[in-house]
């Protein structure tokens, strides 16, 4: 009884996060971009299907992902010998990173590269710096050294890796930090830094997705470097013209088989190496397991739901939109449309629920979800304008990350660690599966119409979407510093005339 009532209120919070993207693609289907019915029938039962399984997923998540990885990360921390900690890391990055739905989508958009190697390589990418992630905590590094050293590192690659690939190594990082990887992650360095007792372990739980993120970005422009892509040829989308409901309903039927071998696929590594971990060291009781395997379950609907949802629903719509408005009289309007879109289409990641409750969980309600959630808002609504931007004017992506990135690693040197941490990871967090299929088709969709280049113009919003919160959240951290300060000597001046007060007094 207790499940159904935690089930109707995240898919109340489901319906409250797309219900504006659904009006908001209503609006400009009888205004700038007429959706033909098929197109329209499509979105709007794909808007359901994802309020429903983003309702499933995340309580799912809460029953099952969240325990999971702080069992984990509690007993990896307690091991004797450190070899085995550093191990279980890279084979628990290779494995969730396998798992993301995303990181498929976007190895089919690459050309000239086999969609195994590069998955492969992103894997292996995740794998390695959740060790050096684990290897922070236990050695007490500071994030804010991680994260400097390595992304002068990133930017140095990108001196020789070719133009044209750069946006998707830079959009590898943001899709592999999905809806399966980020709550495991996230609780993964919440139950190691739990067991440390100073006073900087709820700032170190954060930042290892912001470190799982610089990984695949790494690796994927070695790749690049390597398999030299200059001459790849991009194949643009073709929208299927449906003219019955019936036709509508064939290709959902279609797609539930795919998603429904495609997650178990992504999940059952993750459920085989967790039963192996419980038989090892007997962690939970049988009640908790009840109610993990039960989360598993919730899960694995919710995931089924939600990517048949947005790949059939959403990518379409959101292809045509982005057409249509480049091909009408005033294409300039992609940006105020992107922003908008932008705003609205982070409260529908299933990754960012997760990120907002728990960083409100764990600062014990100093920073809430919502504020958190408001950063994050105008974060993605400023990139995705940005991105509008590119595709118009044709503008080198790297004339908006390098100063965005070396402003983004200047500010931890003045805010609070936690906000870097959480800042970082929001990032990695907001560039989810809403993204990858419904943003970047309208991307694609603009750019081929207006004949700009798709690999190096449309490819790289998710790697903007990814870089602005870290900019607004931490700017949130420097405001929160500043406005402690203020009221500390305001206390301090009052301390003083009561003093002086009592002095007079005497």
């Amino acid at each position: 009884m207790r499940h159904n009532e935690l089930l109707r209120e995240k898919v109340y919070e489901s319906v409250t996060s797309v219900l504006p993207i659904t009006i908001i693609v209503l609006f400009l289907s009888i205004t700038v971009a007429p959706l033909s019915p098929g197109i329209l029938t499509l979105f709007l039962f794909g808007a359901a299907l994802l309020i429903i399984g983003m309702g499933f997923f995340t309580l799912g998540v809460d029953m099952s992902m969240i325990p999971m990885g702080e069992g984990v990360g509690v007993q990896l921390s307690k091991a004797r010998k450190i070899g085995i900690p550093f191990a279980v890391c890279f084979v628990l990055g290779i494995l969730i990173t396998l798992a993301e739905p995303d990181l498929q989508v976007l190895a089919q958009q690459v050309p000239a590269i086999p969609n195994l190697t590069l998955i492969l390589t992103v894997a292996v990418g995740v794998g390695a710096f959740l060790v050096i992630a684990q290897l922070r905590i236990l050695l007490k590094i500071p994030l804010s050294y991680i994260l400097v050293f390595f992304y002068g590192v990133i930017f140095i690659l990108t001196c020789f890796a070719p133009a044209d690939f750069i946006p998707v190594s830079f959009d590898s990082g943001g899709v592999t930090t999905g809806p399966i990887t980020v709550p495991f992650i996230m609780a993964l360095g919440i139950g190691m830094a739990s067991v440390r007792s100073d006073k900087n372990s709820n700032s170190d739980s954060f930042g290892l997705t912001a470190i799982c993120s610089i990984g695949p970005v790494l690796s994927v422009l070695l790749l690049g470097i390597c398999y030299h892509p200059e001459d790849a040829v991009y194949t643009p989308l073709s929208l299927a013209e449906l003219a019955t409901t019936r036709a509508v309903a064939i290709e959902f039927a279609r797609a539930f088989p795919i998603y429904i071998k495609e997650v178990a696929v992504a999940l059952l590594p993750i459920a085989g190496l967790f039963l192996v971990f419980q038989c090892v060291f007997r962690r939970f009781h049988k009640r908790q397991l009840i109610k993990i395997i039960s989360g598993f379950v919730y899960s694995y609907i919710g995931l089924v739901l939600f990517l048949t949802g947005v790949n059939v629903g959403f990518m379409p719509a959101g292809q045509y939109i982005g057409s249509a408005v480049a091909g009408g009289k005033m294409p300039w309007i992609l940006i105020p449309i992107g922003m908008v879109i932008g705003y609205f289409i982070v409260k529908a990641e299933p990754a960012v629920q997760v990120l907002t409750r728990q960083v409100e969980d764990v600062t014990s309600g100093s920073i809430t979800h919502k504020s958190i959630g408001f950063g994050l808002s105008v974060g993605i609504a400023f990139s995705v304008g940005i991105a509008m931007l590119r595709i118009l004017t044709g503008l080198n992506i790297m004339w908006f990350l390098i100063p965005g990135y070396l402003i983004s690693l200047i500010l931890p040197f003045f805010v609070p660690q936690i906000f870097t941490g959480i800042a970082f990871d929001s990032g990695g967090v907001a560039s989810g599966p809403m993204t990858t299929t419904f943003l970047l088709p309208l991307a694609m969709g603009a750019c081929e119409t207006l004949g700009g280049d798709v690999l190096t113009d449309a490819f790289g919003i998710v790697a903007m979407v990814a870089m602005t919160p870290l900019f607004t959240i931490q700017m949130m951290g420097l405001m929160d510093g500043v406005r402690r300060k203020v009221r500390k000597r305001k206390l301090i001046i009052q301390l003083q005339e009561v003093e002086d007060g009592i002095m007079y007094f005497e």
